[in-house]
């Protein structure tokens, strides 16, 4: 009977390997140059028959050149065989001089300068002929992304003189004339063709580079009207001095539908749980001049949303749009008690509702710092009853909004970021509105990750309303301040926290009601330590409140969660533990469920 083929695992080797004489980043390329390991006697004596060419270009290539090695192999009948390997590198060779000359176009160029300031090697240094091969395809590299197509080397040598152990590189580069972009075509749309000439990030007849093909690239996907993108600067089609472009664009389907999910559940203000389904249609194309709408319907128990967002471009896609927008808001804010004088305690009651109707115009203009420029006209009408009284103020507000967002990556998830926004909305009653009122928030958000696992996120709410102390009431609970909720002080119920009143209710006994500040100071701190690359855990402290003047009664709550980082964005399961009593609850806690980005 034949013997099978013997089976080779990592259990079970064919071969051994050890390596004296030398350690390090030296060992390592020995390795790297010996290869895997063989996994038949076939490879094996192939193995064994390169060891010493492979030693030998493994120690000339980090400067070794009058290295020795001795081998010592031991043939085992049963189990692997023992290759022992003794190596004496030798004195190193080392840098006489590093000789960089450049011709053509490109010596005016300042990425490529750039680029030379911060070549490390210098002379006196071994040589490693991986550095000469990575300095060799930068320069390359770099020369082709700058638009010098025409770019080759007169000389790219080392030289070496054993005797001396010294080394010479010589890298002679001809970068000829940069070439320019020419023509732009788009195809596979239906817009406007000037506005896809507005994305255009370079004109035609700019140098080129790839990092404005790469620039339009992302500026097509931030429209929002394409489902793939090729931008495909045409080399085979370069002209005496230029180099066209074709852009291969894929619409997006006519409508979709996208559906977010998010609950919270404790023991502030009531106990049950409370689900939220946001349900969004968008068209991301209406028409040929790139109009687009987005309609999204908002399920909560006793908080159902609806609204509508049409948006016009103007003077450009993204940079410069027109947004109407039309909403039907149901909301509930605070608590609401009655007074039991046989506990001689508040008991709950529900909370402060109001319906709001708006309709509003505003357009959003990104300046050339970065900075969004948002200014608006917004109408409101909005009822609610408080302390018994009904009420049904209309609101012309005027706004303006401007704000900035740095990102450390376009992540879903990123490492690193800030947000700032600052906002002013004036109403007057000679202009349409029941109460003369002016409303300025700041709002900041910061994320900062170090040593790739521990990740700190922090933000910082403040808000001010000045009126008259007569109006205060006409002022609607939407245009108060509330604090509470996975956004603002977690382990509370959504907008549960801020000044309350007392009233006589109309059975005659006494009531009070959480109504909302006139400021707002709200700010938390949260670590994150990463598990593995998609989840995490979490925790934090929010602390703040709601208030009116001379009345500010921070509250503080601490918890912690577990963070899924999904396709879709981050998903978080978190724990709130509110450390002061509430109008609502003494020490409340509540699960929060969010979904999305946080920045």
């Amino acid at each position: 009977m034949l013997a099978s083929p013997r089976a080779n695992s990592a259990d079970d080797p064919l071969l051994n390997l050890r390596i004296e004489g030398v350690s390090g980043e030296l060992e390592k390329n020995i390795r790297a140059h010996l290869g895997n390991f063989p996994e038949s006697e076939v490879q094996r004596r192939a193995y064994l028959f390169n060891v010493s060419d492979s030693v030998e270009a493994a120690l000339e290539s980090m400067g070794y050149y009058h290295g020795e090695l001795e081998q010592e192999l031991k043939e085992n009948e049963q189990g692997p065989w023992e290759l022992k390997l003794t190596i004496t590198p030798g004195e190193v060779t080392r840098l006489q001089w590093i000789d960089i000359r450049l011709e053509g176009e490109v010596l005016n160029d300042p990425w490529i300068n750039r680029w030379l300031s911060q070549i490390k090697i210098k002379p006196g240094d071994p040589l490693n002929h991986g550095d000469y091969e990575r300095i060799k395809s930068q320069l390359i590299s770099l020369a082709l992304a700058r638009g010098y197509f025409d770019g080759h080397y007169q000389k790219s040598e080392i030289r070496v003189n054993r005797d001396l152990n010294l080394a010479q590189l010589n890298l002679y580069f001809d970068s000829g004339k940069r070439y320019k972009f020419g023509d732009v075509s788009f195809e596979g749309h239906s817009l406007q063709p000037q506005l896809l000439e507005d994305l255009l990030p370079f004109q035609p007849g700019a140098p080129y580079s790839t990092r404005k093909v790469t620039q339009l690239n992302q500026e097509l996907l931030d429209t929002g009207y394409f489902s793939n993108i090729k931008v495909l600067p045409q080399i085979d089609k370069l002209t005496e001095d230029s180099i066209p472009v074709r852009v291969e664009l894929s619409p997006r389907p006519d409508h979709s539908i996208e559906l977010g999910l998010g609950a919270d559940i404790g023991s502030s203000t009531d106990s049950n749980l409370d689900p939220r389904v946001r349900v969004t249609w968008r068209t991301p194309q209406l028409n040929s001049y790139g109009h687009s709408q987005e309609t999204s319907i908002e399920w909560s128990r006793d908080r159902p949303k609806f609204l509508s967002t049409y948006t016009i471009p103007l003077t450009h896609p993204l940079d410069d749009q027109l947004k109407i927008r039309v909403g039907l808001l149901r909301d509930k804010y605070g608590v609401t008690q009655d007074y039991v004088p046989e506990d001689r305690d508040f008991s709950n009651t529900g909370q402060l509702e109001s319906t709001k109707k708006l309709f509003g115009v505003g357009r959003s203009k990104r300046l050339n710092n970065g900075w969004l420029l948002n200014y608006s006209l917004e109408a409101i009408q909005e009822s609610y009853t408080q302390s018994g009284v009904d009420y049904d103020p209309q609101f012309l507000l005027f706004g303006t909004t401007l704000s900035k967002t740095s990102r450390g990556d376009n992540s879903l998830d990123p490492k690193s970021g800030f947000r700032q926004l600052y906002s002013v909305e004036y109403a007057d009653p000679s202009l349409g509105s029941d109460v003369r009122l002016t409303r300025m928030q700041a709002k900041f958000k910061w994320i900062e990750t170090f040593f790739d696992k521990h990740r700190f996120v922090s933000r910082l709410d403040l808000g001010i309303n000045l009126a008259a102390e007569g109006d205060l009431a006409i002022i609607p609970p939407s245009l108060r301040y509330f604090a509470g909720g996975d956004q603002s002080i977690r382990g509370y119920s959504y907008q549960e926290l801020g000044p309350h009143l007392d009233y006589t209710n109309d059975k005659g006994g006494l009531s009070r009601e959480v109504v909302g500040g006139r400021y707002l100071a709200v700010g938390s701190l949260e670590y994150q330590y990463y598990l593995t690359p998609s989840w995490r855990v979490g925790t934090f402290v929010d602390a703040g409140n709601a208030f009116d003047v001379n009345q500010f009664d921070p509250v503080v709550s601490v918890g912690g969660g577990i963070h899924w980082i999904s396709p879709i964005g981050p998903i978080k399961l978190d724990v709130g533990f509110g450390l002061h009593e509430s109008d609502a609850e003494d020490r409340p806690w509540r699960i929060h469920l969010t979904m999305g980005t946080e920045l």
